[in-house]
């Protein structure tokens, strides 16, 4: 949990605790449903939860925002960012129901109101939204023909409405036909060795309606 407050100073007592109770959760659920991988589940704080964190240092996001997470697993990067934004709207989203399920519990004893899970492929999902978060689930042309018609009109941030994608190692073959795709090296914002080649990749995309 320290590892969070280093990043992450002024969290309220609120955020501090639903933070705090993260490991514990997971490694309950982790034992019945394996949504983390077994090394990792002791990592939880660093390669989950700060991963997940990584996009805010991108994006601030804005009171009212909504934010789609597509591909969560097991809530990741959505539940992190809704304990850090509460007056953002989070619709997470997994095409495998025992996640989703994981998902629904953790935010319900962490007391998160501002997430709602589904058991949906990204296509069937319907609505606008500010961003569509997720965490390599696929390659970027497969992703950006899932979600293009769920950016909304409205801006209301410094960086213009689409993908924020968590992704590691070269990525210039992947992004060849996106050369509006800006690149955010994670290890610009923590120093752990486990970011080193992780990046966060912006890409923009239109309204589509």
């Amino acid at each position: 949990m320290k590892i969070i407050q280093k990043y992450f100073t002024g969290l309220t007592e609120v955020q501090v605790e639903q933070f705090e109770q993260l490991e514990t959760l997971y490694k309950e659920w982790n034992a019945q449903i394996n949504v983390i991988s077994r090394k990792d589940i002791d990592e939880l704080y660093i390669r989950h939860v700060l991963h997940a964190l990584a996009i805010a240092k991108v994006q601030s996001f804005a009171s009212g925002s909504r934010i789609l997470d597509v591909g969560t697993g097991g809530g990741f990067p959505g539940i992190p960012l809704a304990i850090l934004f509460p007056e953002v709207k989070f619709v997470l989203v997994d095409a495998i129901g025992k996640k989703i399920k994981v998902v629904e519990a953790v935010a319900e004893s962490i007391g998160l109101t501002n997430v709602s899970a589904h058991h949906l492929r990204a296509e069937k999902v319907k609505g606008e939204f500010d961003f569509i978060v997720s965490r390599a689930v696929t390659n970027m042309p497969d992703f950006v023909k899932w979600v293009r018609k769920k950016v909304a009109k409205k801006q209301r941030h410094e960086l213009k409405n689409g993908i924020l994608y968590l992704k590691g190692g070269d990525l210039t073959e992947e992004l060849k036909d996106f050369p509006k795709a800006t690149l955010y090296a994670i290890p610009d914002f923590f120093e752990e060795d486990f970011f080193e080649t992780k990046k966060v990749v912006h890409l923009p995309l239109k309204y589509k309606p």
